[in-house]
């Protein structure tokens, strides 16, 4: 007697139904990715409102930090007007505004092109079937958890808008998250106030960074093409269950294992055209951020004498937290390991040494002058190509 087959309950039209109803939202779900950043963020408390006059401390002391940010950075700083002090709340509402086209970039490339087939799809193997069915029918709610619990992790302990190089759209706001700020400082035993000038000072160079259209686009362009270029693999989340360490028999272990790469839970495969844009968006984002570093040291020091001590505190905060900005990394190609922010401070030092503030400013002035991977760990050679076009 022949062995039945093993019937596919997601053969059912009422599952098509219901897989049309979780896809309503399109490729990703924003209100379950609101949600879960919101709940990661408050820890599903309810915020307090900023202490008035917390504010208006933070606003006497971000015109200091306006006036210093101009000097060093040479741009013009149009948005100190628009500052917002802040709870984690209402910088995870602005964020996953502002990421909105790099997770949609994610979402449509996880999607995959309506004709598209994997071997999955053509198996004979009933397990393998469902597990795909249920893959698509998922995906939106699973990468809105992913989205909103990476955004809710970062609101955590963000000072602003630019803790990570990543442009945002619209421009213009300036966004200090002042509850963090003084955590901070209370921990490390640093005056509120001083902590306060600096976030303003890294933020308002940040904003004249990306505040030069050409740059801006330019960054935005790199993470969106990387976003995109993931392909889908349905099999991913079988394949990573098949693969976890189960030795040490405890379930947070296990379950943490396997969310540790967001790429295996969202079924996301990198490709060949990733590999070729990383190198490239590494270094552009190498150079930005040793830019920035740079300027928020020089200004830093003329306001509070001696920022140094503020600055070692927060990039031992940028190591420690590299597990939280995991998701950043992998999944819009933002990475930024000790290695590469060395790399970054060491291209910095490299082109004053050869050219002085003057030639490190060139990095801002036209398309084009972002390094190359070969320049970014050789200065010499992005100084002579410049001076080539000039």
């Amino acid at each position: 007697m022949a062995e039945e087959e093993t019937p596919n309950p997601f053969s059912n039209p009422l599952f098509a139904q219901f897989q049309r109803a979780m896809s309503a939202q399109g490729p990703l779900q924003w209100d379950v990715a609101r949600q879960t950043a919101l709940m990661a963020a408050t820890q599903g408390t309810n915020e307090h409102n900023v202490d008035p006059q917390r504010r208006i401390a933070v606003d006497s002391l971000a015109a200091v930090a306006h006036m210093h940010a101009t000097e060093v950075t040479g741009q013009e700083i149009r948005n100190l007007g628009k500052l917002e002090v802040v709870g984690r709340a209402t910088w995870v509402n602005l964020t996953l505004d502002a990421w909105k086209p790099y997770f949609e970039s994610l979402a449509r490339a996880l999607r995959g092109a309506p004709d598209d087939t994997t071997p999955d799809d053509d198996t004979t193997d009933p397990m393998m079937k469902m597990l795909s069915s249920m893959s698509k029918m998922i995906a939106p709610s699973m990468l809105g958890m992913s989205v909103g619990t990476l955004v809710g992790r970062l609101a955590v302990n963000t000072f602003g808008q630019f803790d990570l190089p990543l442009p945002r759209e619209p421009h213009g706001k300036l966004v200090i998250v002042i509850g963090n700020v003084d955590s901070f400082a209370d921990e490390w035993s640093i005056p509120r106030d001083d902590m306060t000038m600096w976030a303003l000072t890294h933020e308002l160079v940040s904003s004249a960074v990306f505040g030069v259209d050409h740059l801006r686009d330019a960054i935005r362009q790199m993470v969106i093409h990387f976003a995109e270029g993931f392909r889908p693999n349905p099999g991913a989340l079988s394949d990573g269950i098949g693969q976890l360490d189960v030795s040490s028999g405890d379930p947070m272990k296990i379950l943490d294992s396997l969310l540790s790469d967001p790429t295996v839970l969202l079924g996301a495969q990198r490709s060949s055209a990733q590999d070729r844009i990383a190198p490239s968006l590494d270094a552009a984002v190498a150079a930005i951020v040793g830019y920035i570093d740079h300027c928020v040291d020089r200004a830093s020091a003329r306001i509070l004498g001696d920022g140094s001590r503020i600055a070692e505190a927060v990039r031992r905060r940028r190591v420690s937290q590299s597990a939280d900005r995991v998701f950043v990394e992998r999944l819009l190609g933002i990475d930024l390991t000790t290695e590469r922010v060395a790399i970054a401070h060491q291209f910095v030092a490299g082109v004053i040494e050869r050219a002085g503030e003057e030639g490190l400013a060139q990095l801002l002035d036209r398309p084009g002058n972002l390094p190359t991977p070969a320049e970014i760990v050789a200065p010499g050679l992005w100084l002579a190509r410049l001076e080539g076009r000039s």
